[in-house]
């Protein structure tokens, strides 16, 4: 994968509305990083197109967090991936795969987020919305007050995305 440098700021914007800002891996402040995941090799700020829901807060994420893997346990397989919170207010989502080759490249994570989309179009928190087919689990992120989602592959890459 490649990085963009630190003082490029790319600002793409997809056909269907969406704005990425692609910028460069840093971020000192990251406390995870190194902990549950390797420092990220790409970031991107996602605009998303549904405010903070009224009902969102601390205990309602890790309600989310806690049940999504209550979800996955019940499947009766081994999870691919664990998602869980972290954060003074619980507003950082980090998903982590639980083997090797998975979710290793941008495009496997980009899928599991598309996958993850799906899901979250059937809750009641999209259900609400004026358009729920058209949002992503980025913005389902949004609602549920989540500022930060990382993705990793557990060994060697992980990708930032900061929600605005």
């Amino acid at each position: 994968m490649t990085c963009v440098p630190a003082r490029a700021l790319l600002l793409v914007s997809l056909s269907c509305g969406l704005a990425f800002a692609l910028a460069a891996p840093a971020a000192a402040s990251d406390l995870h990083a190194g902990y549950y995941y390797p420092v990220p090799s790409s970031r991107e700020t996602y605009i998303a197109r549904v405010p903070v829901h009224a009902e969102a807060s601390k205990r309602s994420r890790a309600a989310f967090a806690a049940g999504f893997e209550q979800q996955q346990l019940a499947r009766g397989i081994a999870p691919d991936y664990h998602l869980f919170v972290k954060g003074d207010a619980f507003e950082k989502m980090i998903v982590v795969a639980t083997g090797p080759d998975r979710y290793d490249t941008i495009y496997r994570m980009r899928a599991l987020l598309a996958a993850l989309t799906s899901q979250a179009r059937v809750t009641p928190l999209f259900q609400q919305s004026e358009a729920p087919h058209e949002l992503t689990f980025l913005d389902f992120c949004k609602l549920m007050g989540f500022t930060q989602v990382t993705v990793s592959d557990g060994a060697t890459l992980s990708h930032q995305i900061a929600i605005d």
